[in-house]
């Protein structure tokens, strides 16, 4: 027995297959809008040998100073609506790497909105722009992490500081960078042994978890971190493309580079990380401190 299909039922059969995919996508890509708001506010931090130096953050509210610009976590497909209010004395400026459209500029006391779609996933670093990148470097810097996975995730933002420079900075003063020479060492505002306690900086996992990792160096200095007992696979760079797909136990990150790993580990233990710049592990040339910490395997 032979049917006969007529052409142009077929071309409206295959119409109507295509609107119903293009609407999925478009339902799946839609996301949501997430509302965040970052206050510039100007303090001091306190480092490893009990000083402090001068810093400025972007923070979450107003009357609250953390060392950490919050980390905004969306999903691929979000919107993010970033109302950024400028509580110091001078004008500021902002900007999200490698996303067009984000810079904006905040005069003092007052406030811009900045709305952004990010279809991509990835790391992406916000910051005060070329303009005073000194002051990126003197805290105004963060991350924004846009996931396309459910898989355990962590975080770290990697900083280094020169207390001379920061006092030199935060007056109103030029600083040469050939000179630069930092004595403390963080990830997420904390040096060793305080990092171990920071739940989205320490990995914790079983055996055969996928574990992602998200890595920003909003320092000035190259890091190159070491994992012991496990070779990671590198699934996103922001400085080299052709970086993605290599499994590596050292990851040299530079300033202002987002990486992702990715880390299937296979068997149990306790696995120290660090920095294989000796002088990263140290505060004020006080060893052990600075950028080690240790990951739990467990069954």
């Amino acid at each position: 027995m032979y049917y006969i299909v007529d052409t142009l039922e077929i071309l409206s059969i295959m119409k109507n297959l295509i609107s119903i995919l293009i609407c999925a996508i478009t339902i799946q890509v839609h996301g949501a809008t997430i509302q965040e708001s970052l206050y510039i506010i100007r303090d001091s931090i306190s480092v490893s040998n009990g000083s402090n130096i001068p810093y400025l953050t972007f923070n979450s509210n107003s009357s609250d100073f953390y060392i950490e610009s919050p980390l905004i976590i969306l999903d691929e497909g979000d919107s993010l609506k970033l109302w950024i209010v400028n509580e110091d004395s001078i004008d500021h400026s902002f900007e999200i790497t490698n996303v067009t459209g984000s810079s904006a500029l905040i005069p003092q006391n007052d406030s811009v909105l900045v709305e952004l779609k990010f279809n991509n996933s990835g790391g992406f670093i916000y910051r005060s722009n070329v303009s005073n990148s000194d002051y990126a470097y003197c805290g105004l810097s963060g991350t924004i992490i846009v996931k396309n996975h459910n898989h355990p995730s962590f975080y770290w933002n990697l900083r280094e500081h020169d207390s001379l420079f920061n006092t030199s900075i935060m007056t109103g003063n030029n600083v040469n960078w050939s000179n630069y020479n930092p004595k403390f060492f963080t990830i997420n505002g904390n040096s060793h042994p305080n990092i171990n306690s920071d739940s989205l900086a320490r990995i914790n996992g079983n055996i055969n978890d996928t574990i992602i990792l998200y890595i920003s160096n909003c320092g000035r200095s190259l890091h190159s971190i070491h994992f012991h007992g496990f070779h990671l696979e590198i699934i996103n760079s922001s400085f080299d493309l052709e970086e993605i797909g290599r499994f590596k136990d050292t990851f040299p990150i530079r300033q202002q580079e987002s990486l992702i790993l990715r880390l299937i580990p296979d068997k149990l233990g306790e696995y120290p990380v660090h920095d294989h710049n000796l002088v990263a592990l140290s505060g004020s040339n006080i060893y052990p401190n600075g950028m080690l910490l240790t990951m739990l395997i467990q069954q």
